[in-house]
């Protein structure tokens, strides 16, 4: 009894601890249970995340039509909400005439187990208007079938927009002014651009050029109206893609025209696009613009000349006029001259001679005379003839003094000025540099007459007590000045009036041009007058100053 109580007990132990063992197995499946549970939950959530929002809606259609499923994105697709959307007909979103396509579309999907693919238009009350792609496959219990449905609004509107604009472009291109072509290189088996074909033209190109039917054919074909130098042009646009502007005659048309070519369809392109448009008529308006440019400034030349040898011939005929007034006054001037010479001859050379004939006379011996009044009539007779010789003296002086060619301007000057002093009481100095003796002869002749006749002015006119002579060396000049304190005068008004007055200025003037010098006179009230004589030195008589 006691040997099987103690087995009972061993094997109770051993169930024990089998018994254990197993619990804790069970705890470990159930622990993979629940982590599979866990993961199966997390992979449906994921999915379910990325079935509703999936780029694309996703419907599941039974073989009614009748939408079994849908994500989010199909239902935002369709614009109604998906709890909604469950149940409906798939085909009463597509727009009224897209359904008989649909229904085929859906016909082929079960009918095989190809993928079908398929646009249509979807539209509803309140919706706007949407273009989508349908891909359908059907699933293998042959009730179902998988549906992918894609937003193509924007891609169908594109193409709408780019058929349009094609249809645009088609427009403008066949009705542009400008000639219009696309031409294409031709290269042989070496690579060498051996020609060029037409790949399009516009109406106007054909119009211009006179040439039809030319897409696909290569341009030597017309190459008797194609000229050399053209294709040249196009083959350097072809080849660097630098555009090209020029201007031709098109010789085989008699035509010019403006062709710009440009190439198209980028580097390894050798396509070339020209543009032209036919400027015949402007270039004959350019032609005869520069003809009768030409024949306008030949007329507006003929017409200058014509004035300008009237106002020559006006010049010359006041010119003429001026010399005849000029000369008839230097001959007036002449015999006024000769007049007074001759009324101090007459006046006083000649009565004084009469004078010394009578007291010569006189002398005659007489038995009677008185030796003291034959002294006094001696003196007399010698007063007469001293009197006689200081007048030849002063007309000699005035005509040419003999001490300007024997010692120079600066003795002649001082001579001169201290014979003014006695005659008319007026205060005269001089101040002069050494040098201007050497100036040639005729030069110091001109300042001689030129001093004279300033300082005669200053004792006709001027009222004056005091005049200064200088003559002072400047960087380019020789200047000579008479100034005095006297009464100012209108210089203006004096050389345009008629007299000896105006001769004398006029006469000084041009004794100075005769040896290339410059003449001027200023003369202002309460200041005097100031005469300027400018000379060059060594400027020989005849030449023309600067």
């Amino acid at each position: 009894m006691k040997v099987g109580v103690a087995q009972t007990g061993a094997d109770i132990r051993r169930l024990l601890h089998e018994l254990q063992v197993h619990e804790i197995e069970l705890e470990l499946q159930n622990a993979e249970l629940r982590q599979a549970r866990d993961e199966l939950e997390l992979a449906l959530e994921n999915y379910t995340d990325l079935y509703d929002f999936a780029p694309s809606g996703y419907f599941t259609l039974a073989k009614t039509g009748a939408i079994l499923q849908a994500n989010l994105t199909g239902a935002t697709l369709v614009g109604i909400e998906r709890s909604r959307l469950v149940g409906q007909s798939f085909g009463r979103l597509v727009s009224a005439g897209f359904r008989p396509a649909f229904s085929t579309f859906l016909e082929h999907v079960f009918g095989g187990d190809a993928k079908q693919s398929g646009d249509f238009e979807l539209a509803g009350p309140g919706r706007p208007l949407r273009f989508v792609n349908i891909e359908a496959q059907c699933l293998l219990n042959g009730q179902e079938c998988r549906v992918a449905v894609s937003d193509i609004t924007a891609r169908k509107l594109a193409v709408s927009a780019l058929r349009k604009s094609e249809e645009r472009y088609r427009n403008l291109f066949n009705s542009m002014d400008e000639g219009y072509c696309v031409i294409e290189m031709i290269f042989d088996q070496r690579q060498q651009p051996v020609d060029y074909r037409f790949e399009e033209v516009n109406r106007a190109f054909e119009k211009q050029t006179g040439l039809h039917n030319v897409v696909g054919k290569r341009i030597l074909e017309f190459v008797s109206a194609v000229e050399g130098h053209w294709l040249a042009n196009y083959g350097k646009v072809a080849l660097t893609g630098e555009p090209m502007r020029f201007d031709s005659e098109y010789k085989g048309l008699n035509r010019w025209f403006d062709v710009y070519a440009f190439r198209i369809g980028g580097n390894a392109s050798r396509k070339v696009a020209i543009l032209f448009n036919n400027i015949t008529e402007r270039k004959q308006a350019e032609a005869a613009r520069v003809r009768l440019e030409v024949m306008t400034a030949s007329n507006r030349k003929l017409e200058q000349e014509m004035i300008r040898r009237k106002k020559l011939e006006q010049a010359l005929k006041t010119s003429e006029r001026q010399l005849r007034r000029l000369s008839h006054e230097i001959l007036l001037a002449q015999e006024a001259e000769r007049k007074r010479i001759s009324r101090e001859l007459h006046d006083t050379v000649l009565q004084t001679l009469v004078g010394i004939s009578v007291h010569l006379a006189s002398l005659t011996p007489k038995p009677v005379d008185d030796p003291a009044s034959l002294r006094r009539k001696i003196v007399q007779t010698q007063r007469l003839v001293d009197k006689s010789l200081a007048m030849v003296h002063r007309f000699a002086v005035e005509l040419r003094p003999t001490v300007l060619d024997d010692l120079g301007l600066i003795p002649a000057l001082h001579t001169f000025m201290k014979d003014f002093m006695k005659r008319t009481g007026v205060r005269a100095c001089l101040s002069a540099y050494a040098a201007v003796n050497q100036l040639p002869l005729d030069q110091r002749a001109v300042l001689y007459r030129v001093a004279l006749e300033a300082l005669n002015n200053v004792a006709i006119h001027a009222q004056a007590s005091a005049v200064k002579v200088e003559i002072k060396r400047l960087p380019d000049w020789i200047c000579l000045t008479i100034t005095d304190d006297g009464k100012s005068f209108d210089v203006k008004r004096v050389l345009r009036t008629k007299g000896n007055g105006r001769l004398g200025l006029l006469g000084m003037r041009e004794r100075l041009e005769m040896v290339g010098g410059k003449f001027s006179i200023k003369s202002t009230p309460g200041q005097g007058t100031t005469v300027t004589a400018r000379i060059l030195p060594g400027q020989a008589a005849g030449e023309i100053a600067d």
